[in-house]
């Protein structure tokens, strides 16, 4: 019995205990995948073709996740100087076809990812039971953090008019500028016509 499913874009030719690398799936490794994408399915005695799928699931375990290959990337133009190299390596996922079945099934081998999580709750307990011990401790940081908050307050407050101030200095030096720099355009204008009386 085989499978043609597609998954990534790409179709791949399965059957079980198979193993397979696709584009990169989000899943951990143990965990189960199901590939409901199926276009074709053989069971030795007849052959189906999705028009275009079927109503079939491909059931696997995803096995590792990697990196391809590095594959080269080179560009170059000649009689340019123009030359550019770089590396790819694409992500994949490892993953080992358990079950063919007709029908949409969800993926039976997540019982098996269930005894990870488990272990993450033990470890979730124990750090509840250590947790109260610095929380005593944090309360006590906060009513310091806000005795320090309300000083720092009026200092903010203060530098707000400062700037205000600072505005106004600015646009009556501004107003100033203007006046200054008719006089000294005059200037360059009688200099550009004792030249020309010269010669």
């Amino acid at each position: 019995m085989f499978a043609v499913i597609r998954t990534g874009g790409k179709q791949y030719k399965v059957a079980k205990d198979s193993i397979i690398k696709v584009e990169k799936l989000d899943a951990e490794e143990g965990a189960a995948v199901a590939f409901n994408d199926v276009l074709m399915l053989n069971d030795g005695k007849d052959l189906k073709v999705g028009a275009p799928t079927l109503e079939a699931t491909v059931s696997g375990q995803v096995l590792e996740q990697k990196r391809d290959r590095k594959i080269v990337v080179f560009k170059k133009k000649r009689r340019k100087n123009y030359r550019r190299k770089a590396g790819h390596r694409q992500h994949l996922t490892v993953v080992k076809i358990t079950d063919i079945a007709m029908g949409i099934k969800k993926p039976a081998a997540a019982k098996k990812a269930a005894p990870k999580p488990a272990a993450k709750d033990e470890q979730a307990e124990a750090a509840k039971t250590e947790a109260p011990k610095p929380a005593a401790k944090k309360p006590a940081a906060k009513t310091e953090a806000k005795e320090a908050a309300p000083k720092a307050a009026p200092a903010k407050k203060a530098p707000a008019k400062k700037p205000a101030a600072k505005t106004t200095a600015a646009k009556s030096t501004a107003a100033k500028k203007p006046a200054a720099k008719k006089p000294a355009a005059k200037k360059p204008a009688a200099s550009k016509t004792t030249p020309k009386k010269e010669s």
